[in-house]
């Protein structure tokens, strides 16, 4: 684990105290739009409102994660303050109920950092060429904004400026590329490939030498000290789904440097009181207007619930979803015929937030078998085959995991066992045309065949599989997946 210096680990603590919007905007280079709402009719307050909710609602379930991983110090998820660079060096088991569907495949480290006051430097080690591993790095509208790691950079040892967009700063010597944040705070997670249950210590060995410094710290001088304070508001669950929502925007708003064609639209959002000078407090509003912003929110949540029950059906959907801002602009073009990726970035966000660019990685899902029916192990036993040589095409590694359908976590079973993963390869029985067959179900399938078992509970389940890198067949869609098959 690794601090960023005394000054700025008590950033993240001086959240407790607070001070008022207004003084936070005085101390941030941000150009504020003025609040009008003096002309606002009741049909313009719902439009609004429903626009500024799915263009926020990614902020909004950002803000949730920041609050709990990096603010509020009693949260059961807290990580650690800001700019604190915290490892996991560990498999996840069916002990750990936090995270539903978990990932066995690379033990994570997550970390919240703050360049208001200076950029930040990740440094990385060499690693092997056969080990992956990746840091996904995720602004406040919750883009991928760029990746550090095997897929994008390569496996050889590394400096990396992070800074704002607007930094005026020159490239400092031993860094290997300055990589600019269109937000004030950014997010990281870090996937180290396991290749083994052995393989642990050598794990937390690189996790270990992971370092995150201010540019201050890396060079050798004086610490500008602490940003300003901030007044994070209090998270309060379930009013992501409501307009309560608008107050994390509103916050959020704040620390944005927002790219010139959407200034226009933030002007839009100042006509409700978002992203102003003045804290958003929707009981200032006539009940009229207030009860056309709550219909503009639920109109939001519909739109973004109708275009993720369209994106659950098509298995490329993670692919097209997540990534950069020039990606999302182009993929909704391209995939969806939009004028606007927002609604996209609102699905992806409710659907699995922080999900990796399609590039990075990619998550087919079972959820029943080749005939349409839930898979269920108390009452059948399942096979899952790879013909010759159609193995998941990837740059990387690719598993399958086992999920409880009741819980979402993973089971207790006589092997220890969650997923099964190309690592093992030189372990799995082959056929003699060369095909792989796994075993999916509660019982042994035999001494013989427990290399490709997959145990499954004594009940309903349902699998992920996960894509490494994947090659251009998978996110092309020329390489589909096999199915499950119920053994006759």
């Amino acid at each position: 684990m690794k601090k960023i210096g005394i000054l700025l680990v008590l950033s993240g603590l001086l959240a407790l105290f607070g001070c008022s919007k207004e003084e936070s905007a005085e101390v941030q280079k941000k150009e504020t739009p003025a609040a009008v709402t003096q002309d606002l009719t009741a049909a313009e307050a719902r439009a609004i409102a429903k626009e500024a909710y799915v263009y926020g609602f990614p902020m909004v379930v950002n803000y949730k994660t920041m609050y709990m991983y990096a603010v509020n110090e009693k949260s059961p998820e807290y990580k650690g303050p800001f700019n604190y660079l915290g490892c996991e060096a560990r498999l996840y088991t069916p002990e750990d109920k936090a995270v539903v569907t978990p990932n066995a495949d690379t033990p994570y480290c997550m970390f919240w950092v703050d360049i208001r006051q200076e950029p930040a430097v990740i440094s990385v080690p060499e690693i092997e060429p056969e080990r992956y591993y990746s840091f996904q790095l995720i602004d406040l509208y919750t883009h991928n904004f760029a990746y550090i790691g095997t897929l994008t950079t390569g496996n050889k040892a590394g400096k990396y400026l992070i800074a704002a967009s607007d930094w005026q700063g020159v490239k400092p010597d031993g860094i290997d590329e300055v990589i600019r944040c269109e937000t004030d705070y950014f997010f990281s997670v870090v996937r180290t490939q396991l290749f083994d249950a052995g393989d642990m210590e050598s794990v937390k060995a690189i996790q270990d030498v992971y370092d995150l410094k201010t540019l201050s710290d890396y060079l050798g001088r004086a610490s500008l000290g602490p940003a300003p304070k901030l007044d994070f508001p209090e998270w309060k669950e379930g009013e992501q789904f409501t307009a309560g929502s608008f107050n994390y925007i509103d916050f959020m708003l704040n620390l944005i440097n927002p790219v010139d064609e959407e200034k226009e639209l933030l002007k839009r959002f100042a006509k409700i009181d978002l992203g102003t000078n003045e804290r958003f407090d929707i009981t200032k509003f006539s009940p009229e207007t207030v009860e056309a912003i709550e219909a503009g929110v639920a109109e939001g949540f519909k739109e973004i619930e109708a275009f993720a029950a369209k994106a659950a059906k098509d298995p490329l959907a993670s692919a097209k979803i997540f990534g950069t801002r020039e990606f999302l602009k182009k993929s909704a073009a391209e995939n969806y015929g939009l004028y606007d990726f927002y609604v996209m970035r609102a699905v992806a966000a409710h659907m699995g937030l922080y999900g990796n660019s399609g590039f990075e990685a990619l998550y087919p899902t079972y959820l029943t078998d080749k005939d349409q029916v839930p898979m269920d192990a108390s009452e059948n036993n399942y096979t899952l085959t790879f013909k010759g040589e159609n193995l998941p095409p990837v740059k990387s590694f690719w598993s399958l995991s086992m999920y409880d359908g009741k819980t979402q976590l993973f089971i207790h079973n006589p092997l220890d066992r969650y997923l099964l993963t190309s690592a093992m390869m030189d372990q799995f029985i082959k056929q003699e045309d060369g095909s792989i067959i796994f075993y999916i179900q509660k019982d042994t399938p035999g001494e013989d065949r427990e290399a490709n078992w997959l145990p499954a509970p004594d009940g309903p389940f349902y699998l992920v599989m996960r894509l490494y890198g994947p090659d251009s067949e998978a996110l092309e869609g020329k390489w589909m997946p096999p199915k499950v098959e119920k053994v006759e």
